[in-house]
């Protein structure tokens, strides 16, 4: 079966998550990824837990599917092997500071002069220009400066951190997609260009409604806990054994609500929620009257009536259940099961993309500090033996 991007050739410099988790898409779909490491060290996730048989989950889960070679880039004949690797490849990705890379003398300007159709993609916490593009940029920064944590919490709390990396993730995939639009727009302009991620932009761009209600009253939202502000009742509500969720986006799904899960048809008529807008302002006369209703059931009894009525409504799942649902871990292969030479049979995180006629195929575990170094140079630089032996003995790769 044909890859989607099985033509494409990455050289990937980045650690920790937001980086390798868009050269793990690229890879995914088929890109030949070759993950440069710092000799001796490597990313800084090996020595991030969880581990098994001493070797590092997160690393493995974001970095399958890639090749993995080490280049000492301080060091003069490092330089010169990675340029050497520019001339072959279609993209680099980064994500030091911005700057990093100019001072070790293999930047942008630097990169398309070696190869003008190279595909340069940096993420950074607060991109490469502007005011504060020196500082640094950890997930908890982009989810703090981007304003998500301002709108994340339960009504009179504090602001809280999203519960996974999300700045990370946002940063990740926004430029997986800023890099697939570069490599169109080269068959467009004839030469490749420099894609810039910040994950705080990220964030914000994430905020959507937030900052709208923003804009028009010109003040900070209220935090609102799991309630959404736009749609009503689009919330968790109290089963006899725990929360579940409710999703009713607009007028007809509440009539079918109404009509036909509680039976209670009068409230459509009622002044306070005739509207969704009027249901959004009294959401809290609202919500009492629902959980009447369904604190008397179970989770699974009050989710199963409201999607047999054809009203959205799921369980607040946790892992286990997300891990053992036939949809999701299933039908969606969100879950894949991959064999690893140290850690053994594991399970990586699907891929959310899916391309009908150029499936992904995620088969091959993340590499071993190094493991590819001798192939790679063999194969795109066409070094023999003595020369790669001697690359070792000089301590460049």
């Amino acid at each position: 079966m044909k890859k989607a991007l099985e033509d494409i050739i990455v050289l990937d410099l980045t650690r920790v998550l937001a980086g390798p988790y868009c050269t793990m898409m690229l890879a995914d779909y088929g890109a030949n990824v070759i993950k440069i490491e710092v000799p001796n060290k490597g990313d800084d996730t090996r020595a991030f837990g969880p581990f098994k048989n001493g070797e590092s989950l997160y690393y493995a889960n974001v970095n399958r599917g890639k090749k993995g070679i080490t280049l000492n880039l301080k060091s003069e004949k490092g330089k010169q092997l990675f340029l050497d690797l520019v001339k072959k490849a279609d993209v680099v990705v980064e994500n030091f500071r911005p700057g990093v890379m100019d001072k070790l003398g293999i930047g942008y300007d630097t990169l398309k002069e070696v190869n003008d159709q190279i595909i340069y993609a940096a993420v950074s916490g607060f991109g490469c220009y502007g005011p504060k593009s020196d500082r640094p940029g950890y997930d908890i920064i982009a989810q703090a400066t981007g304003g998500l944590m301002s709108i994340t919490g339960d009504p009179g709390g504090h602001g809280i951190r999203v519960g996974n990396a999300m700045g990370d993730v946002l940063g990740g995939m926004n430029l997986t997609i800023g890099i697939l639009m570069a490599l169109h727009a080269r068959t467009l302009i004839h030469k490749g260009q420099r894609v810039d991620v910040s994950l705080v932009d990220s964030v914000v761009s994430s905020l959507e409604t937030g900052t709208q209600r923003f804009f028009a009253s010109g003040k900070q939202p209220e935090l609102m806990g799991n309630r959404y502000a736009a749609a009503y009742p689009y919330d968790s509500f109290q089963a006899s054994d725990g929360l579940f969720v409710i999703g009713c986006g607009n007028d007809k799904l509440f009539s079918l609500f109404c009509n036909k899960v509680i039976n209670m048809p009068e409230l459509l008529s009622d002044p306070r929620f005739e509207t969704n807008l009027k249901r959004c302002e009294n959401h809290q006369e609202l919500k009492p009257i629902i959980e009447e209703w369904s604190r008397h059931l179970t989770i699974d009894e009050a989710v199963t009536l409201l999607n047999d009525a054809g009203v959205p409504a799921a369980p607040i799942n946790g892992l286990k259940r997300v891990t053992e649902d036939e949809h999701i871990a299933e039908a969606r292969e969100m879950f894949v099961s991959l064999p690893h030479p140290v850690i053994g049979d594991m399970k990586v995180n699907g891929n959310p993309v899916k391309l009908m006629d150029t499936k992904v195929q995620i088969s091959r575990p993340a590499p071993a500090l190094g493991q590819d170094t001798e192939d790679v140079l063999s194969a795109l630089l066409g070094l023999n033996d003595a020369e790669i032996e001697e690359l070792k003995t000089n301590n460049y790769i």
